[in-house]
């Protein structure tokens, strides 16, 4: 299988890299969060841009994300901007959803770049070309706030991710029992085992899910996200608590 490498990190091999999610609403608040990441033991960043209460200005977007990357230094930084479909903060249109990401994928300020499936075919090829075109890594998702779909549905989906060109391919849902966390597991297992040819994410919400964020390394997902603050997404645990038990189970 091959890796992901992005700056000094690479994605796909050993203990799994914690990613932060940076979901401060001003530029202020996201420029001091991110310069807390490396600090705290995060390997990576994550930009969610659906938080920040200036969003339609793409000047200040711009900006910020120069603002972010000076802070950052040698940390990776993922762009993500998650739709309310998806359990997002806003609904963007499919024209302003393309023309953001590629903004952001060809001003030289991120190293990956978050793309939905379901943001439709088109818009998914049209992004990763201009992604790789930039020397941008992307990160395919689909993220089920209301349900955990059956296992063969889950390795359907991550093959598609990863037949349409995603550098990585991720995938998250939400347990509705204990069981449910069992099916994302034996999921993630198959996909990484019989047909993951790059690195998979994959997670399980809340707080029965939480067992799926530091049982990467044995099942096959190779990033799992640490909260410096606020959550982005229901289970996370701390960056702190996350690096404790990543290691000791490595150990």
């Amino acid at each position: 299988m091959k890796t992901v490498k992005v700056k000094n990190v690479e994605i796909g091999t050993g203990i799994p890299k914690i990613c932060v999610p940076l979901v401060e609403k001003s530029a202020l608040m996201l420029a001091d969060r991110a310069a807390q990441v490396g600090r705290q033991g995060g390997d990576m960043a994550e930009w969610r841009a659906d938080y920040f209460q200036d969003i339609s200005d793409m000047d200040l977007l711009l900006e910020t994300a120069g603002k972010i990357r000076e802070k950052l230094q040698e940390v990776p930084l993922l762009f993500t901007f998650r739709t309310a479909k998806e359990g997002g903060e806003r609904q963007l249109e499919t024209e302003e959803y393309i023309r953001m990401n590629e903004l952001m994928i060809k001003s030289g300020l991120i190293d990956l770049v978050d793309v939905e499936l379901f943001s439709g075919e088109e818009t998914v090829k049209s992004l990763i070309e201009t992604s790789h075109a930039n020397g941008v890594k992307v990160v395919v998702s689909n993220h089920d706030f209301e349900k955990t779909p059956p296992r063969g549905e889950i390795v359907s989906r991550l093959r598609k991710m990863q037949s349409m060109g995603a550098d990585i391919s991720k995938i998250a849902v939400m347990p509705q029992c204990r069981k449910d966390v069992l099916t994302l597991l034996a999921a993630t297992d198959e996909m990484y085992t019989e047909y993951a040819d790059r690195p998979i994410i994959t997670m399980s919400m809340g707080e029965y899910g939480v067992i799926s964020r530091v049982s990467g390394e044995t099942f096959g997902s190779a990033v799992t996200f640490g909260a410096l603050g606020k959550c982005s997404a229901p289970g996370q645990m701390t960056v702190t608590d996350l690096r404790t038990t990543l290691e000791a189970l490595h150990r």
